[in-house]
């Protein structure tokens, strides 16, 4: 059985995420290639899509940074937390410990597509920012900046996996 780790970006804009930057069309060209070659030859799959993975051993400096490790690393250092404009863009965010549990449910029991491992409550970046208690400073926006990613989890649920971590506890 082949799992794939799709990237969330696809459901986003409508879904017209993917064609936003080219990191998330290869994501979406390769889960088109896994389910095709799976059909030729007939090998069970299933592609789950992360939300904002958090937690311990996070990259918080340099291009790969995730938004949460980046805002408590320039919390720890006392620097501004940037936000991209305009700071309303939603985000989901999803522990680390909640992936791996959500991975291995769906590699048991699950087939297909749209397996989506998420905490269904969602953020604005500038909800989070607020959440650090730090100075804020509003930056411009990046060209495939998405506004809402649609959560994409029934799937995944039904299946009887849901996140139990908190990202406010978290902070």
């Amino acid at each position: 059985k082949i799992i794939y780790a799709g990237s969330s970006t696809k459901f986003a804009n409508k879904h017209e995420g993917y064609i936003k930057s080219p990191y998330t069309w290869s994501k979406e060209t390769n889960t088109e290639f896994i389910k095709l070659f799976c059909e030729w030859n007939s090998i069970d799959y299933a592609i789950a899509y992360f939300y904002n993975v958090y937690g311990p051993r996070e990259i918080g400096v340099g291009k790969y940074a995730t938004l949460i490790a980046l805002f408590k690393y320039k919390k720890m250092k006392g620097e501004k937390l940037t936000v991209v404009a305009p700071g309303t863009q939603k985000r989901y965010f999803t522990h680390v410990d909640d992936v791996i549990e959500g991975l291995i449910t769906i590699a048991d029991c699950g087939h297909g597509d749209e397996f989506g491992i998420g905490n269904s409550t969602s953020y604005s970046v500038l909800e989070i920012a607020e959440m650090f208690d730090c100075e804020i400073e509003m930056i411009s926006e990046r060209r495939g900046n998405h506004m809402s990613v649609r959560m994409v989890s029934d799937r995944t649920h039904d299946l009887g996996w849901y996140p139990k971590k908190s990202l406010k506890e978290y902070i």
